[in-house]
């Protein structure tokens, strides 16, 4: 998933406990393993190194390709908080600390992938080992379809969202 998707889905969900900001994290950052388990398209990393073989020795390698990359992924990430602003419209304190919290929980667990290829120590082999495992094998290649179906996504859980909160 992108993490534009990440970030709003993760708001959608800590809403759903904005009375605690501990429950609100937690249910963001789990909105996170969840989508990843449904098929999805990525966009591409060039400095990702997959091994097929074992994946927890997978990589991502700090060059001129991680600059490239860095920048799509902090693209996608502040396009995540512009739209779940858009989106949600935080308009007290509360509502605001909800938003923040969900877009950091929600996309949180990508960020901490690239600590475990650079620090793989516990937690993080562990959260590795689960973030793989939950993980869909199922790729959608059609970037065109991938992004029709990710707005879907979006679409419904925030719709859900406000008919249910």
């Amino acid at each position: 998933m992108t993490l534009a998707t990440h970030a709003i889905v993760g708001v959608a969900s800590a809403r759903l406990f904005s009375f605690n900001p501990v429950f609100a994290f937690f249910a963001a950052v789990a909105s996170h393993f969840l989508i990843d388990a449904i098929p999805h398209w990525d966009y591409h990393l060039k400095s990702a190194k997959t091994n097929e073989e074992d994946p927890l020795q997978s990589d991502i390698v700090v060059n001129r390709d991680f600059i490239i990359d860095f920048g799509k992924m902090a693209f996608d990430a502040i396009l995540g908080l512009a739209l779940s602003i858009l989106i949600f419209q935080p308009s007290d304190p509360l509502g605001i600390q909800t938003l923040i919290i969900g877009v950091v929980g929600g996309i949180l667990p990508d960020p901490l992938q690239f600590v475990y290829y650079k620090f793989r120590h516990e937690p993080l082999i562990s959260l590795q080992k689960f973030h793989y495992w939950i993980h869909t094998k199922q790729k959608i290649e059609s970037w065109q379809m991938g992004v029709f179906l990710q707005a879907l996504l979006v679409f419904v859980v925030v719709a859900c969202s406000f008919i249910f909160l």
